[in-house]
């Protein structure tokens, strides 16, 4: 169930690169590699700084078939994207919390500390998001909308408490999700935010 929810969550990521790239009127290759750096530059820092290696993808180089299908794909339905909004929405949120388990999985397969083990979810559920808007010259998402980075945060420490208690992984995996998703939507919802730090005095 998690490797099916990880794939619509890598095409997801890059069906949302694809749809930033067309307002910013990128060709298709840069369609397709924004698309990329998006679904996967998360995991791909996070098999960095772990030394897992191959990078999963590296791996699996199917996966870069789904990314920049994913992102074709968005290119031909772009004309009814608009009334799509919520529903890339809910499953952007479910992305996030799906790519964080994947995260923390790899990083408990290295034996890595508890706290790289949530550092390694985190990463890999918002630093593709990160890239995407550094290379469109925005301010990142995550430093200014929702509740984001926190939902990946929270998931990865129930997820890995939940494994470390020695509880069935199944139903750690489900509990994360319950916790998780349900969070990400209430702050889009309720457009919930971390508190800002506004300075605007000359030095």
């Amino acid at each position: 169930m998690l490797q099916m929810l990880f794939y619509v969550a890598i095409a997801v990521e890059a069906m949302t690169a694809a749809l930033a790239a067309g307002r910013r009127k990128m060709d298709w290759f840069g369609v397709c590699l924004l698309a990329c750096v998006t679904a996967l530059g998360g995991g791909t820092m996070r098999d960095t700084f772990l030394g897992h290696y191959p990078l999963y993808w590296v791996g699996n180089p199917y996966i870069l078939l789904l990314v920049c299908g994913a992102a074709l794909f968005t290119i031909a339905i772009a004309r009814v994207v608009d009334k799509l909004r919520w529903t890339f929405l809910v499953l952007d949120a479910l992305g996030l919390v799906v790519l964080t388990i994947v995260g923390c999985n790899v990083a408990m397969e290295v034996d890595a500390h508890p706290l790289i083990v949530i550092v390694s979810g985190m990463v890999t559920g918002i630093v593709g998001g990160i890239l995407r808007d550094v290379l469109c010259n925005d301010v990142p998402l995550v430093f200014r909308s929702e509740l984001y980075a926190t939902v990946s945060i929270v998931t990865a420490a129930v997820y890995y408490f939940g494994v470390a208690a020695d509880l069935n992984r199944d139903i750690v995996i489900i509990v994360a999700i319950a916790v998780g998703f349900p969070l990400r939507i209430l702050a889009l919802v309720k457009k919930w935010e971390m508190p800002k730090f506004v300075y605007d005095k000359d030095l």
